[in-house]
């Protein structure tokens, strides 16, 4: 299984990122701003968050033959690329005026199958021993599943009800046509949604679960 990890996180990227790029600007009908917004939110948020939890923070570490401290270098594509593909199926037909009825199913879908995916993807990842996460359950000597149910809904589902509904209401802003600035604004405050919103559903979590933040490491308790 680790094997599989090892090789999984260079080759896929290396795939699934020129392929999404290629599929969201088919998608948005050679829209580039859309396009960019669908790709690289999730790819930069996938270096800002687990960037901090690993290296600022420490409450997670990744296991792997190239990293800077706790973090690899690439993982902003090893998640993001397959996010971003991931929210196709999400997002459904582009629409210069989404309803409300639009935003809204695109946000459930995006956060079932990313919450899903990632979850699966975690655990097994604990199991492979590429991930450590070092939370309550893990202190408390529980395994994967329980490690992972502490943090999966926010930062996975969160992650893609936001972009999913942002998604479609940047179709309002941005369809037909595209000005520079203002997609740039778009993207800049999905991408601050992604990172801001999430977080703070999973710290008011903790403290009412646990008593803390959750934003360092917990003491891993010890028999007598």
């Amino acid at each position: 299984m680790r094997r599989l990890f090892e090789a999984y996180q260079y080759v896929m990227p290396a795939v699934l990122t020129p392929l999404g790029a290629w599929l969201w600007w088919r998608h948005y009908d050679g829209n580039a701003a859309l396009a960019a917004i669908a790709l690289l939110v999730p790819v930069t948020h996938a270096y800002v968050v687990p960037g901090i939890g690993t290296n600022v923070l420490r409450v997670w570490e990744l296991d792997t033959r190239l990293k800077l401290g706790r973090f690899r270098p690439h993982h902003g594509f090893v998640f993001g690329s397959a996010t971003a593909l991931l929210m196709l199926p999400a997002i459904g037909d582009p629409t210069a005026q989404p309803t409300f009825a639009d935003v809204a199913r695109s946000a459930l879908i995006a956060a079932l199958i990313l919450g899903a995916v990632n979850w699966l993807y975690d655990v097994a990842a604990i199991r492979a021993g590429i991930l450590r996460v070092y939370n309550q359950p893990w202190a408390a000597g529980r395994g994967p599943v329980a490690i992972v149910n502490d943090y999966a809904l926010w930062f996975f589902g969160g992650f893609g009800l936001i972009q999913g509904a942002g998604l479609k209401l940047a179709e309002g802003l941005l369809l037909p046509a595209a000005d520079p600035l203002r997609a740039v604004v778009v993207g800049c405050g999905l991408l601050a949604a992604t990172v801001t919103l999430p977080t703070l559903g999973y710290i008011l979590q903790s403290y009412l679960r646990h008593g803390h933040h959750g934003c360092r490491p917990v003491v891993q308790q010890t028999g007598e």
